[in-house]
Formats: C-alpha cells, structure tokens, sequence
C-alpha cells in the first residue's frame, strides 16, 4: 500500500495499548476475581509484541497536512481500547499466527472503528472523545466527516492489500449493515420506544458487525477452515452485544473520568439503551420522565430522578446480566476449536468485557 501524504503529528507509541489490559485486570483484582486478573495478566503477555506492531503501523498512518488529515489524527493519536485489532490477533493465533496479512486486517478494523467514531461525534454533537475534546469541535463537522471517510478508504486498501479471500467483500457488506443500523437509530431518535427487537438489530448492526468481521478475518489470516471461521464469527457477534450492553451501563453508572465520556450522553441523544428498556417496560410512566430529560431546558434533577428508577427497577443490573449472558454465548462459540492458548485469550477477552469500566 502506497503511503499518502505527511505524517501530520508524531506520536509516541504507547506500550500496544496494553494499559487497558492492565486496568481491567485492577478493576478485576479489586472486585475479588483474582482468577481473571490472572488470565488476563496472561494475555497481556501472549499478545504484547502484535499489540506493539498495530500500534506502531496505527501511528505511521500517513495523513494529509491540512484540516482532515489534522482531524484524523487527531482521533488516532487518543488511544483506545484496540479490542477490535485483539480480536483479529487472537483469531489469528488460532491458527498459523499473526503474520503480515492479519497485521493488516488488524490495522484495517482500528480504522474502521475510528471512522465511525468521527462519523457518530458529527451526528451526535459529540464534545468529548477518549478524555478529550472531538475533532470535530478543534477543527469542525466537515473535517471530522471527511476525515472518517478518509479513514475508511485507508482501511479498504488495507483489506485489499492483506489478500484474504472474502475479506474485502465480507468489509464491505460489514459497512453496509452497520450504515443500516445507524438509520434506523436516527429514525428512532427521540421516540424512547422500548423496542427490544429494534434494540437489538441496532446493537448487532452497528457494534457486533465489526467485532465479528474482526474474528472471521483473522482466522481467515490464520488459516483456519470454514468451519472454525464461522464459530469465530459467531463469537464477534455475542461479543459485540455484551461490549454494547456494557456501554450502555456506563452511560448511567460508569465514570466520566475512566470512561471519556459524559453520563447520560446517550440518553441526551435520544437514544433507547437497554437499561431503560428494562426499567420503562416495569414503569411505563418513567417515559414522561425521560422525554422531559431530552429539552433544552431540563432540570439537573431529573438525572437524580432517573437513576432512582433505574435502581428501583434493577435495570443496570439486568444489563449487567444481559452483557454476562452474550459473553457465555460466546464462549460457547469457541467449543469446536482446539484448547490453545490463544482460545483461552478469548474466553478472557468475551468474560472481561462484562467487567469492564471504560
């Protein structure tokens, strides 16, 4: 692949971003799972040295020196979580390894995941990414958008680079389910329907899409059969359900400082997260309270309002449980594949996201 443009801010390249795997393991020791903890410092090891290349190639992406290429990197150089890339490292570690080609694949889906991040900051109004502020408030709503778009370009050359069968086609179709869910999310904006059906086919789409092309490409760069490439592919698919239910917890119970992101932000957006699904469909009159939430002018007291509800209803803790449930189903995903390792990395991977707070 042919580099384009400058590198418009050079950054340091932080330890494969293994900081995330390090807090989930402290957050896991302070609530008594000692045995995860331990897994986890377990494969922090296994995966440090292709967490460390992703890095080094995620910081190296070339970028044109003017307001899109600025916004680009401005989002890159914040970090995250990298789970998506893991994902693909894992999969891979199934089966030949983390070669070359799922090297690429793994840089591709960051890219992805972070053009939609530019994407969904513009439509949400977005103020605060990662800890800090969006691109689109340093260098407005234009840039961040083109920017996400030249993100996504960046990531199809990849694919196409990387050379696996049915990658490329396999990403395209991810990109149109996931554009799909965000429409019916945007039609769905401010009607605070408890739809469970909706909610879910807006969390497959738009979250579990991309987890699951995460572990099909992989394995797929791993050399892993059909059949194997299908479980793993049903694993992204219970992964990214419980990764969103998560998401949706911390909206209401996370910290703003762990996590970059105000509370409530979803619900400000007019979006119907499970835990107030659960708690409208054991109080309907709740749905007066909530659409008060979404005027301009709405008391700072109705938050205290709403987590009551959602405390006197067990919402979070149904999401909670609900996160819990698509984790196991993942893992039971991975039954048909050897007892490597890189599996049990998984297994990890799918028990620890319920744990997380970020």
């Amino acid at each position: 692949m042919q580099s384009r443009g400058l590198l418009v801010t050079e950054i340091e390249v932080p330890e494969a971003q293994l900081e995330v795997v390090a807090r989930l393991e402290g957050v896991c020791r302070t609530r008594g799972l000692g045995g995860l903890a331990a897994r986890l410092q377990a494969l922090g090891e296994l995966t440090r040295g292709d967490l460390s290349t992703v890095e080094t190639a995620l910081a190296e992406v070339r970028c044109e020196s003017n307001m899109v290429g600025h916004s680009a990197r401005h989002l890159l150089s914040l970090g995250g979580k990298r789970l998506r890339p893991l994902c693909v490292a894992l999969a891979a570690r199934l089966g030949s390894g983390f070669g070359p080609a799922a090297r690429q694949l793994a840089v591709a889906v960051e890219l992805v995941h972070s053009a939609t991040l530019l994407h969904d900051d513009v439509v949400d109004l977005g103020d605060v990414r990662r800890g800090a502020p969006t691109a689109r408030t340093v260098w407005g709503n234009a840039a961040s958008v083109f920017a996400g778009d030249w993100l996504l370009l960046d990531a199809l050359e990849r694919v196409r680079a990387a050379g696996i069968s049915g990658a490329l086609e396999r990403l395209l179709s991810v990109v149109q389910q996931m554009v799909a869910a965000e429409a019916v999310q945007l039609e769905a904006r401010g009607r605070l329907c408890p739809d469970r059906r909706q909610y879910r086919a807006i969390a497959e789409g738009k979250t579990a899409a991309l987890f699951r092309w995460a572990m099909w490409a992989g394995g797929r760069a791993g050399g892993l059969d059909e059949r194997a490439c299908d479980a793993l592919d049903r694993f992204g698919l219970h992964l990214g359900v419980a990764f969103q239910a998560v998401d949706d917890l911390l909206d209401f119970a996370g910290d703003e400082a762990a996590t970059g992101k105000a509370l409530f932000a979803d619900l400000r957006e007019g979006k119907m997260t499970w835990p107030l699904i659960v708690a409208v469909e054991a109080e309907p009159a709740l749905l007066r309270l909530l659409e008060a939430t979404l005027a301009d002018d709405a008391a700072p007291s109705l938050r205290a309002d709403i987590l009551a509800a959602l405390d006197r209803t067990a919402a979070i803790t149904a999401t909670r449980e609900l996160a819990a449930r698509e984790a196991a189903l993942a893992v039971e995903c991975l039954d048909i594949l050897p007892a490597t390792e890189a599996r049990r990395s998984l297994e990890t991977v799918a028990t620890a996201t319920v744990e997380r707070d970020r």
